[in-house]
């Protein structure tokens, strides 16, 4: 007989999991190829588990079996939920390692005598730098990293000190963030702190390395809070050695951009590129107490680092919401402001941070938003002078903006007003440049590359880099059918749910992970690694409902895939709504795809009022926008960084001589915004905010969008176009920032604008003119709008069998003179008859009215 010990680590403790996750009021139940007799057997049996708490303090399940099985045969097993009155839920989201099955559940062979097995639903708490407990003593520190084809690893201290200390000692108290020297360790080892010594890790069979938290050269747990910097010296398969950060650092402490390559270096951390300097070790259960720690801890204090005053994450987020200000939680109620930190902070050199974006958020919510979408915070190349779509530690927040603390805080401050959380994030692929983070990270053997996709061998190719995969992003494609890879990216997710708040995502580039991948070497297709892409998207798309049922999950998928936003239950995937570009090509249309799509802002920019639009094109993707989208008349992708129809003088990419633009500049076709060119661009960019918001979709903007923001917005280019957003809402932004002030407090207050029900009743080319219906079971509401030059001040007579006969009264016009308009609306009742109504329309505007429905 053999005993086999199972474990189920969830990564979580017990106040992360909660209790809307599947595991709260759940039994765990194992389940097994064997009778109850332990005997082999195609009938799977159930056996109670029990529910502990591992040395890392999270919430486990363990069982043990006597097993009458030979040495060597393989089992298989996996772990259920069943609820108190009964139903299962399968709590094994990993699908088995072949591309042509969708099983999910785990497999180990025998062994001669007592064994563990374990399956682990996140590797928080094990990967990287983590507290442990040590029975009958202090917690200690424990430090994990997957690294299979190294001959040897080492645990390595880097050293920081006080700029204006001539004899560098090791720094042992908060300083100044630019006072702080050090952070990195060179190719050569200089950078390591003398007083430390190396610690040898030791060789697991998964291919991980662990430290001893005995090990007396280790420093003890209270060292954990005090953000000590750390990198791993590893030998790598062919010999050599290289320094590595830890992609599952916690923390980079580089703020800056610089790279120094491996060179010794001895500048402020403030210029150093997070990316490549030092990890450090960090405590997750507790926050810094002060937004800004220096006294008297208020705005405008100097901070300094490492903070002092810590308190604990339940005390942190115990007054994180206002009573009666919840954030939504559902996909259609969302109206979505979709913010870069990087470009804020007006007025003052460097990217900007998340305390420019706490700033900001009572501007965000009086506009009637209710959810912030933020670019990538996950570490990144290039500190905020970019978009962060390089992501270097997919567990750290950059630096540069503020760091993990202040996002915490960034997000407790949403939550107060009302404002739901979403984050970018970037599976599709890692860093451009990341020597020190993922790339040749323990062998210089492409084949070996681990975290990257490469077919076959070298010797295949012309060149190396012929067997990598290129997928249309800007970094090669992740190796999806490693298990310690999804769960890399999977993990980080779940820690930004757990640990920071967030309440949702937007992934970038799904197509790219499960349709687009080829090979780096002549282009041809890999289905393989399409289809473990797709794996990785549902076992994504299973974990998180696991631990968040109500995570909200947004895909940029350009595909046809319904596996995309099918619920988990079904078998899919489970993203609440994908991105809709063609609504956007359709509606502003500036980025050269004229005779392909309707262009509707910039043919009405150009035309000069001549000639009709093609408002039945717009119609046909307006009535898309029920099948769970996302929809914009602005994006970053579209304003000023795609190939598009406006000259760019300060160009920063070649062959980028004319791009997109901003949506006021399109409306004006880039004419001086004065005068009645101004009043024309206002109004055209009030008809497509308002398409966008009363379409059936879930609508977002780009920041600056709500007060007319008119400078390009590049990922190369961000500190050279920052705007003044609170001062454009005082001034020459005013009006566009009463107009989504108001129609956004019209869809957020009325039910039927917020269902997935539309129906085009009426378009007219050559007037310009289009009209559709929004309804639920109590109201129906008409929208008619027009981007005719001219209005229709003596009416404009509509007809359709679902306006009926009935009473309508107008309840919003883009014209209010508040807004800057005309002031053309229709007051009273209108009465329909036989399907028929005549309505006053506004030049480059729209009405809503209102009736109960029939």
């Amino acid at each position: 007989m053999a005993q086999v010990t199972f474990w189920y680590h969830t990564g979580l403790t017990q106040r992360c999991l909660g209790e809307t996750s599947v595991f709260h009021g759940r039994s765990p139940l194992l389940a097994g190829s064997w009778d109850e007799a332990g005997r082999p057997s195609r009938d799977w049996t159930r056996s109670p588990m029990r529910q502990v708490e591992d040395e890392s303090g999270c919430v486990a399940f363990t069982a043990t079996v006597e097993l009458d099985a030979a040495p060597g045969q393989r089992l298989d097993w996996g772990v259920g939920l069943q609820g108190p009155h009964g139903g299962e839920v399968w709590a094994i989201p990993t699908e088995i390692g072949r591309s042509d099955s969708s099983a999910r559940f785990c497999s180990f062979d025998v062994g001669d005598g007592a064994q563990e097995v374990r399956y682990r639903l996140t590797h928080l708490r094990w990967l990287g730098a983590n507290r442990v407990r040590r029975a009958g003593g202090a917690d200690g520190l424990r430090f994990v990293v997957w690294a299979p084809n190294a001959q040897a690893v080492e645990l390595v201290f880097g050293a920081t000190w006080d700029g204006t200390d001539p004899g560098r000692h090791p720094a042992d108290r908060a300083l100044p963030p630019d006072h702080i020297r050090g952070g990195y360790i060179a190719d050569d080892g200089s950078g390591r702190r003398s007083d430390l010594p190396a610690i040898p890790l030791t060789r697991c069979p998964d291919g991980t390395w662990v430290s001893d938290p005995r090990d007396p050269g280790l420093p003890e747990g209270g060292v954990y809070r005090q953000h000590l910097p750390y990198m791993y010296r590893i030998t790598r398969e062919d010999g050599s050695v290289r320094y590595r950060s830890d992609i599952y650092s916690r923390l980079q402490i580089g703020r800056g951009a610089m790279n120094p390559r491996g060179a010794a270096f001895d500048g402020p951390v403030s210029d150093l590129s997070g990316s490549v300097s030092c990890s450090v070790t960090v405590d997750p259960d507790r926050v810094t107490a002060y937004l800004r720690e220096s006294p008297p801890y208020l705005e405008g204090a100097e901070p300094v680092w490492p903070e002092r005053h810590f308190i604990d994450a339940t005390e942190f987020w115990r007054d994180e919401f206002t009573e009666g200000r919840r954030p939504p939680n559902r996909i259609e109620d969302l109206i979505i402001y979709e913010l870069h930190v990087g470009a804020l902070g007006f007025g003052r050199p460097g990217p900007g941070t998340l305390e420019d974006a706490i700033g900001l958020l009572d501007h965000i919510a009086a506009a009637g938003f209710n959810a912030v979408e933020l670019l990538p915070l996950a570490e990144f190349a290039g500190s905020g002078e970019n978009w962060g779509y390089a992501p270097s530690h997919p567990f750290a927040i950059e630096s540069s903006a503020g760091g993990r603390d202040h996002c915490k805080f960034f997000v407790r401050e949403c939550h107060r007003r009302g404002l739901a959380v979403l984050l970018d994030v970037v599976f599709n692929h890692f860093a451009h440049d990341a020597e020190r983070s993922t790339s040749a990270y323990d062998s210089p053997y492409p084949q070996n590359d681990f975290y990257y996709w490469y077919e076959g061998h070298p010797s295949q190719y012309r060149e190396r880099d012929g067997g990598y995969l290129d997928n249309l992003s800007t970094a090669y494609a992740p190796r999806f059918s490693e298990e310690m890879v999804r769960k890399m990216f999977i993990s980080s997710a779940i820690a930004l749910l757990t640990e920071f708040h967030v309440d949702g995502f937007r992934v970038d580039q799904t197509t790219s992970i499960h349709s687009y991948n080829r090979l780096h070497a002549d282009g041809r297709p890999v289905p393989a690694a399409n289809a473990f892409g797709g794996k990785f998207l549902r076992e994504f798309g299973r974990s998180l409902r696991m631990v968040r049922p109500d995570v909200l999950l947004i895909a940029e998928d350009h595909s046809g895939w319904e596996e995309i936003t099918r619920p988990v239950e079904a078998g899919g995937i489970g993203f609440d709504a994908r991105w809709f570009s063609d609504f956007y090509h359709n509606l502003a249309g500036d980025t050269g795809r004229a005779g392909r799509s309707a262009n509707l802002l910039r043919q009405a920019a150009v035309s000069m009022g001549r000639g009709g639009l093609a408002m039945d094109l717009f119609a046909s993707v307006l009535a898309a926008t029920a099948d769970r989208r996302v929809v914009y008349p602005e994006s970053h992708d579209e304003a000023g960084n795609s190939s598009g129809a406006f000259e760019d003088r300060h160009m920063t990419d070649a062959g980028k001589e004319f791009t997109s633009h901003r949506s006021l500049v399109v409306a004006a076709n880039a004419a001086p915004l004065i005068g009645a060119t101004r009043a024309y661009a206002e109004a055209r960019v009030r008809f497509a905010w308002g398409m966008t918001a009363l379409s059936a979709g879930t609508p977002m903007t780009l920041f600056g969008e709500e007060v007319g923001a008119v400078k390009r917005f590049k990922y190369n280019a961000v500190l050279d176009h920052k705007e003044d957003l609170l001062g454009l809402a005082q001034r020459d932004g005013a009006g566009l920032y009463a107009f989504f002030r108001e129609v956004n407090a019209l869809r957020a207050a009325r039910p039927a604008l917020r269902k997935r029900q539309i129906e085009i009743l009426y378009t007219h080319n050559a007037n310009r003119v289009i009209a559709f219906s929004r309804w639920d079971e109590a109201e129906t509401y008409l929208v008619v709008g027009s981007l005719n030059d001219r209005p229709f001040p003596h009416g404009y007579v509509l007809v359709h069998p679902r306006i009926g006969t009935r009473p309508w009264t107008e309840v919003f016009s883009s014209d209010d003179p508040g807004y800057g308009g005309d002031g053309i609306c229709n007051p009273g009742p209108i009465d329909s008859t036989s399907g028929a109504i005549d309505i006053r329309l506004p030049h480059a505007g729209f009405v809503v009215l209102r009736s109960h429905t029939a």
